[in-house]
């Protein structure tokens, strides 16, 4: 990208960074007539067209990234690894060679008489076996067989596992139809006596399904409660209304992606189309080496029933009774195949040639995806005014030069991919470029985050919640949002923000829910927060982040209205003994001057209503100083960096700021030990006085105290004094409630804590603990909560045995 950039010449330049919405189509026919003369852009243009090399785009774009093509040799080379890994019985290596083979290996390559891919199928269900995954096992030989229906050694394999699993009518069909295959006679003989022994033992028990779980999506057992109106706002552009009053915890809205693009950090993770955590047996797209996905379910609705349809070879075996033609054809059906007209086959048109998903921002793959899905819609035109369907706002006019080329530059060269592997006249022009233009502004903007709750414990270690998480993994985790795709949701991405969303979003698989936080009143906006953790950042990280994503300076009430979180948040402790009020340094005092000017101009009340006297200010000294702060009056109110807001004392910021770097030092270092698990006394204690340090230092709410108290608490886990583990985690909650209030959703991550380490403790305070957490849950995710956290079940009943 930038070295395309610098062949644009100042003047043109110029022209784009003074474009806006109306002269675009002028402003991109400029860009185009000046890319067209450039030999550099011509080259590109022939590669993606011709689909030789992804040379020249991955200089465009400054990636790394390789070609996306199969390769015979390089299959063939990791399943000559797996095989020594197996035969030294290094399984998990042997699997992970297997797995890397299958993701290159061509579907119509051949390996000794069989097809590559069959085979390699075949070689992790023998490993699967091996260890005593049966399920696993049957699941690869009937993914072998569905390619290669006359393949003997993978009906063996899966009559073994089906007889393991006391499948008996199964085994012997499944060992029938080998014997029939095998050619030598000893081999026939052997199986005819290995059917002996099932028959011999036979129970004619219920047959083990060896589909993969659809993980896809689970059953909605509530139905949406209220309708909502997207209505226009005069700040906000669009946004979302519910016309009646709505309850607390109420689902008010669920709905599929538009289009979904998954991050390249979670590719190797987790299923391109679900976003579920892959299993051990994933399965590749069979036209490129990009996707995996969790089951052939989920193939087949992201890529299309084409990609399951590669099978070579004759499935007439002959000979075979009608009985046992029918059981073949039903192991070797690809299971999942009829994808429903409504489901858009998001990575079909990108396997072909050149993979340029592979190279691009996930946000110009997405804006692919959308203007894809919307053409395909229409079917008989590549009439890009399709897209005024999508009621979504776009910030051009506020963004930046340097954003506004760069939208620029990729317009262009997505529509040249699109081009080529949608093979549709697309036209590249000045007005289909200002189009797509501006749907790569919205898409920067509107698009949303899908999230999955992750737990990093103590040592470390990820562990994303829905596969296995244990009592013990909870005991020192703490529990975040991490972000593993982006999506654009027809309705879902009109909700607008606020710092204090009155509404909290969350995914089944792809799936956006969104349920009330708290009793909303008719016409009243829903709004929700713009990022996994924004509402807990201090007023002005959060304006920062909002304005460089968004293009906008955030007037929610939480950034317009003094609050408590945001003067104590980084808040420093007043110097005087007797006194316990807010000093600030000249970042927040600025940030919250801002929203006194604001507010200094509209008629006030003076009362308990007053925004800096809300439900949360609880604590005297702050009541104190914001009636004085009152009393002063609008005009007179005088904030000083390093001066305490309530008494007027200075404290020295900078000898202050050293103090509390020193002392996170110690804490930092108790981290590291306790992810070595060598956690010295010495560095404990160090820690605990520079806990104390802190608390002496910063004001009594700050969450930089919290923090340190959390890593104490986890780290008296990990040495086994529970005791010192439980008080510390107290003084943690003790601060975020607070901050945040009794109910917020952060509380609940810290109970989980509390609660094992007091279940641990056989305290009976536990039971409080867990039904406070679970009402929580229940407020932020409603029925979902425990498909969501796990270990919330486990911890209930363990609470139920204590009483």
């Amino acid at each position: 990208m930038e070295k395309l950039k610098c062949l644009i010449p100042d003047s043109l330049k110029r022209v784009v960074a003074d474009s806006n919405p109306n002269d675009l189509p002028s402003t991109s026919s400029s860009l185009l007539d000046f890319l067209h003369n450039l030999p550099q852009f011509q080259q590109v243009r022939v590669l993606v067209v011709a689909s030789c090399s992804l040379l020249m785009i991955r200089d465009l774009v400054d990636t790394q990234a390789a070609l996306c093509g199969k390769n015979k040799e390089a299959a063939l080379e990791s399943k000559q690894k797996g095989n020594k890994c197996y035969t030294s019985g290094d399984y998990n290596a042997a699997l992970a060679h297997y797995s890397q083979a299958l993701w290159v290996a061509p579907t119509d390559a051949v390996d000794t008489d069989k097809n590559l891919v069959a085979s390699l199928y075949l070689n992790r269900a023998s490993l699967f076996y091996k260890i005593g995954l049966l399920k696993e096992c049957l699941r690869e030989c009937n993914r072998a067989l569905q390619i290669s229906p006359t393949y003997a050694k993978a009906w063996y394999r899966r009559g073994k596992a089906n007889a393991a699993l006391r499948s008996y009518k199964d085994a012997v069909n499944d060992l029938n139809i080998a014997k029939n295959l095998e050619l030598s006679l000893g081999g026939k003989r052997q199986i005819e006596s290995e059917i002996k022994i099932i028959e011999d033992s036979y129970e004619d028990t219920s047959r083990t399904v060896a589909e993969h779980k659809d993980n896809y999506l689970g059953n909605f057992e509530e139905s949406q409660q209220k309708k909502l109106v997207c209505v226009s706002t005069p700040d906000k552009g669009m946004g979302m209304i519910s016309q009646s009053k709505i309850p607390e915890a109420t689902l008010v809205h669920r709905e599929e992606p538009y289009a979904m693009i998954i991050l390249k950090s979670c590719r190797e993770t987790h299923c391109h189309y679900c976003l579920n955590e892959l299993p051990a047996d994933a399965i590749p797209c069979t036209s490129c080496t990009i996707p995996l996905y969790c089951s052939e379910h989920c193939r087949l609705r992201a890529g299309g029933e084409e990609f399951c349809s590669y099978q070579k070879e004759d499935k007439n075996l002959g000979g075979l009774s009608l009985n046992l033609e029918e059981y073949i054809a039903e192991v070797t059906v690809c299971h999942g195949s009829g994808a429903d007209a409504e489901c858009f086959l998001e990575h079909k048109h990108e396997c072909r040639g050149v993979n340029w998903p592979a190279v691009l921002p996930p946000d110009v793959v997405l804006t692919g995806r959308v203007l894809v899905k919307s053409i395909s819609q229409k079917r008989d035109s590549a009439d890009l005014s399709l897209l005024s369907s999508l009621k979504l706002s776009h910030n051009y006019s506020q963004i930046t030069a340097e954003s506004k080329l760069e939208l620029h530059i990729f317009a262009v060269v997505l529509l040249l991919c699109l081009q080529q592997s949608f093979r549709l006249e697309l036209p590249i022009n000045g007005d289909s470029l200002s189009q797509t233009i501006l749907l790569l502004c919205k898409m920067r903007i509107n698009c949303m985050a899908i999230v999955r709750m992750k737990t990093v414990d103590a040592h470390g270690l990820p562990n994303w919640l829905g596969k296995s998480s244990s009592i013990e993994d909870a005991l020192t985790s703490s529990v975040e949002q991490v972000p593993v795709a982006q999506a654009i949701y027809s309705a879902g991405s009109l909700f607008n923000h606020s710092c204090k969303p009155n509404i909290h979003a969350y995914f089944l698989s792809r799936t956006l829910v969104i349920r009330t936080t708290e009793p909303v009143a008719a016409g009243h906006p829903l709004e929700l927060s713009y990022g996994a953790q924004v509402g807990q950042w201090d007023c002005k990280d959060r304006l920062k982040f909002l304005e460089d994503k968004y293009s906008f300076r955030c007037q929610c009430r939480g950034c317009s209205e003094w609050n408590l979180p945001d003067l104590v948040l980084n808040a420093f402790h007043c110097v005087s003994l007797n006194c316990a009020g807010v000093v600030l340094d000249a970042d927040v005092i600025n940030c919250e001057m801002h929203k006194f000017k604001d507010f200094a101009g509209a008629p006030t009340t003076q009362n308990v209503d007053h925004p800096l006297l809300g439900d949360e200010l609880n604590d005297v000294d702050i009541l104190n100083f914001a009636k004085l702060a009152l009393e002063r009056g609008n005009n007179s109110l005088d904030f000083h960096p390093g001066h305490c807001l309530s008494c007027g004392s200075h404290c020295n910021l900078e000898a202050s700021s050293q103090a509390m770097n020193k002392a996170w030092i110690c804490i930092k270092k108790l981290q590291d030990e306790m992810i070595l698990k060598e956690i010295s006394n010495l560095t404990l204690s160090n820690a605990s006085r520079a806990v104390d340090v802190l608390r002496s230092i910063l004001h009594p709410y700050s969450r930089r105290i919290a923090e340190a108290e959390d890593i104490l608490a986890q780290a008296f886990c990990l040495v086994g004094d529970l005791q010192s583990a439980r008080d510390h985690c107290k003084a943690s909650i003790k601060i975020l409630e607070r901050l945040y209030g009794r109910d917020h959703i952060v509380i609940a991550y810290e109970l989980v804590k509390l609660s094992t380490i007091e279940l641990t403790l056989d305290d009976h305070a536990s039971v409080d603990c867990i039904n406070r957490l679970n009402a929580i849950f229940l407020r932020y995710f409603g029925s979902h909560a425990a498909s969501i956290f796990p270990y919330l079940e486990d911890l209930k009943r363990r609470a139920r045995n204590l009483v």
